[in-house]
């Protein structure tokens, strides 16, 4: 049995595929059923994910489904099968499969398993595959996709893990480089990574397609309620410094806790995700004596609902690409306060590089943050010019357009739509 992921987060989206490749019987917003052959003028995309919580990939993955809608019917397969929380915000009236059965993603990548995957990747019209997670997936295809007839494979890479972060591990890019040598493009977000693929990887400059993260930008012009961040209500004589982040150690919301520690008493300090940091964090502001201005609501979908509430955007983060709630932040015209890593310099506003710290220097962080709290105007005026730079440059239609034609050039389907 197919089951169709709902808007719903709390629905279960762990239904039994029939089969692991691309047939059986789709379940389609209005209760009708069809087998995939029967639907061949409509492009079937499976899609790999390393996991397929609720994310910055994840929900960028979900973002183009969405803006696909009924022009591609998806099949979603999680690394780790419990996290799938993003499926939550796929569209209803979007066709999808959450297959149980399909052969799993982590493993010995012995010649067996990854025989096992690649049949199970044929009979779609395109694969695409996400970050290191899914790269046995990346390899399989290399190694039989000829024996298997399958289709074009795009792979994309949003960053590192905490095991990457420090050094950059050999064999890894060496199964990376052999990998990657038949895929049909590989997507990168940022700046920095690109050079990695292609310096470090060493892929061709063809084969590489830098596709900066796009947002629905007038979506966060809207002025939010006082009361739109589930769980925490804003009074009248609070300030907020905020964030948008999985609680990982690689975004070292510690650090953050203690940079903000020494602003003023109606400077609030909210943090809004979910991870394994989340006791981590609150025992650090237990130590600081701020654990009363700490608040940490979890996981909450949508911040153009509520990221406006913030009055600075903060990031502590050890390792970024190029993270899509600084442009969410940028676009409800907030100032942000972050360490230059990865991308975050070259994305603000010129008037907001003053406040972006060295990486790593926790003192830097703290002044920038100390500073903009203190003044007003300067948090205004730095907003302003962050919502202008991201209504030019980080729009969704501009991300969504390159994906679709992307995707379409790799399926021989130019004129998809």
């Amino acid at each position: 049995m197919m089951r169709k992921a709902t808007g719903n987060a709390r629905k279960s989206v762990h239904g039994k595929a029939r089969k692991s490749g691309a047939g059986g019987t789709t379940t389609k917003a209005n209760g009708s059923k069809r087998t995939a052959s029967a639907s061949a003028a409509v492009p079937r995309i499976l899609h790999l994910h390393s996991t397929f919580a609720a994310g910055g990939k994840e929900l960028r993955s979900v973002q183009l489904i969405n803006a696909f809608g009924a022009s591609a019917a998806h099949t979603i397969v999680s690394g780790v099968p419990e996290r799938r929380e993003a499926a939550g915000q796929i569209s209803p009236r979007v066709t999808v499969r959450m297959p149980d059965d399909f052969p799993a993603l982590k493993g010995r990548p012995t010649p067996g398993r990854l025989q096992k995957l690649a049949r199970a990747m044929a009979g779609y019209d395109l694969v695409l595959t996400y970050n290191w997670g899914a790269m046995d997936a990346v390899m399989a295809h290399t190694l039989f996709s000829e024996a298997f007839g399958l289709p074009p494979l795009i792979h994309h890479e949003d960053g590192f893990n905490e095991d990457e972060l420090r050094k950059p591990k050999r064999l890894r890019n060496l199964y990376r480089k052999i990998a990657l040598a038949r895929s049909s493009g590989l997507v990168v977000p940022s700046e920095v990574l690109e050079e990695i693929a292609l310096e470090v990887w060493d892929q061709p400059m063809g084969r590489v397609k830098r596709i900066p993260n796009g947002i629905d930008v007038s979506a966060f012009r809207k002025v939010p309620r006082h009361d739109a961040l589930r769980g925490v209500i804003k009074r009248p004589d609070e300030k907020w410094v905020g964030t948008l982040a999985g609680l990982r150690a690689i975004k070292n919301l510690p650090r953050l806790v203690r940079a903000f520690a020494a602003l003023p008493e109606e400077w609030q300090l909210v943090v809004v995700g979910e991870g394994d940091e989340r006791e981590a964090i609150a025992e650090q502001a237990d130590r600081l004596n701020v654990g009363h201005r700490l608040h940490m609501p979890g996981f909450v979908a949508e911040p153009a609902r509520y990221i406006g509430l913030f009055d600075i955007y903060a990031l502590s983060s050890d390792s970024e690409q190029f993270p899509i709630s600084v442009v969410e932040a940028m676009a409800a015209g907030l100032p942000v306060a972050a360490p230059a890593v990865g991308d975050l310099p070259h994305m603000v506003a010129e008037a907001n590089l003053a406040f972006i710290a060295p990486a790593g220097d926790e003192e830097g962080l703290a002044v920038s943050l100390a500073k903009l709290a203190a003044d007003a105007k300067l948090r205004s005026s730095i907003g302003e010019a962050n919502r202008e730079l991201a209504a030019s440059e980080y729009d969704a239609a501009k991300m969504i357009a390159a994906y679709r034609r992307l995707y379409g050039s790799a399926m021989g389907r130019e004129d998809w739509s």
